[in-house]
């Protein structure tokens, strides 16, 4: 069983491996379609750019905004796809984000879906990156229903009750 809440945990050479797990009530075909076709990237994470193929090129640039209106610093990622198997599997290495792993496993008419985010992070950042992920597969979860994202006007009171939950859990673990 999977929860929608993150895992952060601290590999042997500093890097950070975030990991979520989701149950997702589609079928794979159409979650593949969520995570690599552009215009369904953009209804629940950013507009996309995806050379999907291996050694293809990926450009993902946030158009969330903070209370100001402002968009954020590294608001744009680029990669490279390193691993692809369609409709199980991409991968790719972003400069700013670290390597995001997509897998999905078919369930039936549902799928479940594995995420992981292996990046350089700070401790000071790992709550609100982690927050970042969680919310946006929330808008995922959404997206699937036929819900995209109004970026301008986004719920940046999800993404601070869930920052303020894994503040919470990581300073109890230290």
């Amino acid at each position: 069983m999977s929860t929608p809440n993150g895992t952060i945990e601290t590999r042997d050479d500093g890097t950070r491996v975030l990991r979520f797990e989701r149950d997702l009530a589609h079928p794979i075909d159409r979650v593949w379609a969520a995570i690599t076709e552009p215009h369904e990237i953009e209804a629940w994470l950013a507009r996309a750019q995806v050379d999907l193929r291996p050694g293809g090129s990926v450009n993902l640039e946030w158009l969330n905004t903070d209370e100001n209106g402002k968009r954020y610093e590294q608001s744009v990622a680029t990669g490279t796809i390193t691993q692809l198997d369609p409709p199980r599997l991409v991968e790719y290495d972003t400069d700013v984000h670290g390597r995001l792993t997509w897998e999905l496993r078919p369930e039936g008419e549902r799928t479940h879906l594995t995420f992981t985010a292996v990046v350089e992070l700070p401790d000071s950042n790992l709550a609100e990156v982690g927050a970042g992920w969680h919310v946006h597969l929330d808008f995922l979860e959404e997206a699937l229903e036929g819900v995209r994202v109004d970026w301008a006007n986004w719920p940046r009171e999800r993404w601070a009750v869930l920052n303020a939950r894994y503040e919470g859990e990581l300073a109890q673990r230290i």
